[in-house]
């Protein structure tokens, strides 16, 4: 009786270790499910928040290469910009370190088409997508000022309705036209939806500063739109 005894009390502490161990395991795991950020494949990184059901990126996407580690053509000619249709991006008015940061690039929609614009574990958003986000957010009336950027810092005035209640920080980042000019950024934010129109237009998204609304539209593919993206 005495030898069990000690061959118990030999076994306890191993199992204590082997406990403490799974234990660990599990609580690391928990911590990676519950990350802040992501980076994309040129390593900028991206906050993210959860509005609804949804994870989504808290900045416009700013990377000049695919997830397969591929360049995206930089195109900074305006004729050129107008003739493509392949994939490209561009900084508004050429101006990398001025906008970079802030307003992320701006980039047509054969990039988007791809499929390699998000980072590995996310995509383009969709327009059913879009759609789902707004109507969290009480519809396209009021969901444009909830997902604004509150203040006057980078939209224009009045910034109608922007409270940034949703936390998705949308920035005015203007556009790109097909013929290559750029265009309103302070006053419009545009965001490209991954969802064909026609076979010359796709579905996007744009705020203004002068409204709470969102509105939903189909655009030329050749235009240079912001883009966010959405977890998987």
């Amino acid at each position: 009786m005495a030898m069990k005894k000690k061959s118990f009390l030999w076994i306890y502490p191993l199992i204590i270790v082997g406990i403490s161990i799974v234990l660990s395991t599990g609580c690391s795991n928990d911590n990676n499910n519950l990350s802040t950020s992501v980076k994309d494949a040129d390593g900028n990184v991206y906050h993210i928040v959860t509005i609804g059901t949804q994870v989504w990126m808290v900045e416009n996407l700013k990377t000049t290469k695919f997830n397969d580690g591929s360049s995206i053509t930089p195109i900074t000619n305006g004729t050129a910009w107008s003739t493509l249709t392949t994939p490209a991006y561009a900084w508004y008015n050429n101006d990398q370190a001025s906008n970079k940061a802030t307003y992320g690039a701006l980039y047509n929609w054969y990039a988007v088409n791809t499929g390699k614009l998000a980072p590995t574990g996310w995509h383009v958003s969709t327009d059913a997508e879009w759609n789902t986000l707004v109507a969290f957010l009480g519809g396209t009336a009021v969901a444009g000022g909830k997902l604004k950027e509150a203040g006057t810092a980078h939209w224009s005035t009045p910034n109608t309705g922007g409270d940034n209640s949703s936390g998705f920080t949308a920035f005015p980042g203007g556009s790109r036209y097909s013929n290559g000019s750029f265009y309103i950024m302070g006053s419009y934010g545009f965001w490209w939806s991954s969802t064909e129109s026609t076979s010359t237009d796709a579905l996007h998204q744009y705020i203004s500063n002068s409204s709470s609304s969102i509105t939903d539209k189909a655009g030329a593919k050749t235009l240079g739109f912001s883009v966010r993206c959405i977890k998987d």
